[in-house]
């Protein structure tokens, strides 16, 4: 069934005119100039060019800004976007992209990279999921289910979701990754969601400790992008709220494989980190009862149908329930926070199933969800 958020992400993307310069508003910050559009085509060839991108109006009339970071090679090339940080609580993502552009020498790279290095600036201030551009910073939408936007009408969050798809996303991407970590409360191991062929080749290229194929979340970066022709996926990068050393190390090295996988940087790609699980079929495992909870199995362990894999206590220390494993699975996400609500997820499983997406007849093409669209 075609979903109206898509359908419209695709016939804004075919019908809006292409803009011919990147539009800049005259002001500085911190140094840098502020933009109102992005058009990669007219920025410096062989240079890293640092910008700010001026959203929307916050409620006191100022600006909600976020930072854009394009390296641009010397040579022509593939055009990568790279996003983080669209819920504010989840900040691996960041770092990476620090690192990553602190790394890259544009003289030596094919291709532009495009890094917005926390996309949610009210959520990474309050250090909440939600586009909390509210005064006391709660109740914020979500705005990673409200893409493509709309820039001209909608609540604030749909408004500036519609800026940053229209002036920063659409015409300077030919493939995309949206970095993110598990909410607050949970863990991924590195964490890779794949919608598409095209998408799931990334995705290997990425090489993390687990790979879905996953059939997608209506309003997110990368389930809006696919069906706009955009490859994309989604990198899950353990907890939320700290920078964790190893999992940045990795992403980077991982996103350094996509730049040379795509032609982009010279090399072949470090295939040192161990084969991805790769599974299409999820499962959450809740709680019954309220409680503390001892989470008894790691990421990535495998489990089979009657484990254990968690146990709940009341306040004296006495166990009032068992939790054990509905079925055969790969722990793809715990709990990290002992306090528990009844129905609370408490660990999720992956696994494949020959009936699941991309079983039987293959994962959808870019090109094949653009014309369902």
């Amino acid at each position: 069934m075609k979903t109206l958020s898509a359908l419209a992400a695709t016939l804004l993307l075919v019908s809006s005119p292409v803009a011919a310069q990147t539009v800049y508003t005259g002001d500085k910050v911190d140094g840098a100039a502020v933009i109102d559009k992005l058009d990669v085509a007219d920025l410096p060839s062989g240079q890293l060019t640092k910008l700010y991108f001026r959203v929307t109006d916050t409620s006191i009339g100022q600006g909600w800004f976020v930072p854009v970071i394009v390296v641009k090679g010397a040579k022509p090339g593939p055009r990568l976007l790279i996003t983080a940080g669209i819920h504010g609580d989840e900040l691996n993502g960041i770092s990476v992209l620090q690192h990553l552009v602190q790394d890259l020498d544009p003289k030596t790279l094919s291709g532009t990279l495009v890094a917005v290095p926390g996309l949610n600036t009210p959520g990474l201030l309050h250090s909440t999921r939600g586009f909390t551009a509210d005064e006391i910073g709660t109740n914020g939408d979500n705005l990673n289910r409200v893409m493509p936007g709309n820039a001209e009408s909608g609540g604030p969050a749909s408004r500036y979701a519609g800026r940053l798809w229209h002036q920063i996303f659409i015409g300077n991407a030919d493939f995309a990754i949206d970095l993110h970590t598990q909410s607050r409360g949970g863990a991924y191991p590195g964490y890779v969601f794949a919608q598409t062929s095209a998408a799931r080749q990334i995705a290997d290229l990425l090489r993390p400790d687990v790979i879905g194929m996953d059939a997608g979340v209506e309003g997110t970066v990368e389930n809006m992008l696919n069906p706009a022709g955009i490859p994309a996926v989604t990198y899950e990068l353990g907890a939320p709220e700290k920078f964790d050393d190893a999992m940045i190390t990795r992403a980077t090295r991982g996103i350094r494989n996509v730049l040379i996988g795509k032609g982009m940087l010279a090399g072949k790609p470090d295939l040192s980190d161990p084969a991805p699980f790769v599974g299409n079929v999820v499962t959450d495992i809740d709680s019954p009862r309220g409680g503390w909870t001892t989470v008894k199995v790691k990421l990535k362990d495998d489990v089979k149908k009657g484990d254990v894999v968690a146990t709940v206590s009341n306040p004296f220390g006495e166990t009032i329930a068992t939790i054990t494993a509905p079925s055969d699975g790969h722990v793809l996400s715990l709990a990290t926070d002992p306090r528990t609500e009844p129905g609370d997820m408490v660990v999720r499983l992956i696994a494949w199933s020959d009936q699941g997406i991309c079983a039987q007849t293959g994962c959808p093409d870019t090109a094949q969800m653009v014309k369902s669209h």
